[in-house]
């Protein structure tokens, strides 16, 4: 698979003013819940109305979708409305249903995305289709992975594809449900920057206060749309509850929402400039909390000291670990000079850290 012009044909031929809006309920739960939302999102950018009717769960016992009933009234929704419709697929019948109730674009979940097996047996559903198929990132952070999903569906003749940044799955806490990772979407845009990426703000942040920066951050990066989860009673949803916001506060996020224009040279410079300062701004944030981690770890070096009554300083663990950076540093291109600055104010602040758990 190689990149391509034709990638966004698709996406080119909605003729939109503005990023692609997909937005609807987590899960469908009554005909009356879908088209309610969708009545209320139809004067919106909304373009898509998206609705979860097979929910897979991390654990069994919990609201799993009201299953293929869901579909008709997805259908009902695109005809009173005219808008476009979208639910996720997780194998052959799931896509025979899907098509058969002529639904829009599906999208590949990343629970699915992490199976090449379940990956190929959707795409020989779909051979040759000309429906709109959207890959979520696994649920790992594997650019590979997700990568191959793709190219599993471009290989069998679907050629109206896109990928859903969702974020990845951690085992460490974070003020995120699952962290963005925002490098592997970066460089996937960088191989293949004609193929349309969309942001999942709400399975990123699993809580609604955050979703807004969340979607400036990916305009800011050059996304083409935006995937919403939508409910006009979001704290009664039956699934994900947290991190669904109304119709009605998307549509002014829509408004708020700075989306950079390239019709004019000057522009387009000032566009490219603030795509890569926000990538160096998600790196930077990265850093800072690496750093963070790194300092935890030296309080616990420093309780560990003081327990055995060990001294701060390790003269010789000091100069082992300053040498192997600055040769670590010549691979990356960073001059011995830098490196001895960085880790000395590193090492400095280590140092403080220790000082303050032995002496408190």
């Amino acid at each position: 698979m190689q990149n391509k012009k034709e990638l966004r044909t698709w996406l080119d031929k909605m003729e939109l003013a503005h990023p692609l809006v997909i937005a609807g309920p987590c899960s469908a739960e009554t005909e009356q819940q879908v088209l309610k939302i969708a009545h209320q999102l139809k004067d919106t950018d909304a373009t898509v109305l998206r609705a979860g009717i097979w929910k897979p769960r991390t654990r069994p016992g919990n609201f799993e979708g009201v299953g293929a009933l869901g579909l008709k009234w997805l259908q009902k929704a695109k005809e009173e409305t005219g808008m476009l419709t979208t639910t996720e697929v997780a194998n052959a019948n799931h896509v025979d249903l899907a098509l058969k109730h002529d639904v829009d674009i599906l999208w590949i979940g990343a629970r699915t995305t992490v199976s090449p097996f379940i990956v190929q047996e959707i795409a020989d559903a779909l051979q040759g289709t000309d429906k709109i198929v959207l890959i979520k990132n696994p649920v790992n952070p594997d650019l590979a992975l997700w990568l191959g999903a793709v190219e599993r569906f471009y290989t069998a003749d679907v050629k109206n594809l896109g990928v859903i940044h969702r974020g990845f799955s951690t085992y460490e806490k974070t003020k995120y449900r699952n962290n963005p990772e925002w490098q592997i979407p970066i460089d996937l845009q960088n191989k293949f920057p004609d193929l349309p990426l969309i942001l999942d703000p709400s399975h990123i942040a699993g809580r609604r206060d955050i979703i807004f920066d969340l979607c400036q951050t990916a305009l800011d990066l050059n996304y083409d749309g935006l995937m919403v989860e939508t409910h006009f009673d979001p704290d009664n949803a039956w699934s994900d509850a947290a991190q669904q916001i109304t119709p009605a506060t998307l549509d002014q996020m829509t408004v708020d929402l700075r989306i950079r224009k390239k019709d004019e040279s000057a522009l387009e410079f000032k566009n490219q400039l603030n795509t890569l300062r926000t990538q160096i701004d998600v790196i930077d944030n990265k850093l800072l909390e690496m750093i963070g981690k790194r300092m935890k770890i030296a309080d616990s070096i420093g309780l560990l000291k003081k327990q055995n009554n060990v001294s701060i300083l390790q003269v010789k663990r000091w100069n082992e670990m300053l040498g192997r950076m600055i040769l670590d540093g010549e691979q990356h291109h960073l001059s011995e000079e830098f490196i001895l600055k960085l880790y000395k104010a590193i090492h400095q602040e280590s140092i403080n850290h220790q000082k303050k758990v032995i002496n408190g």
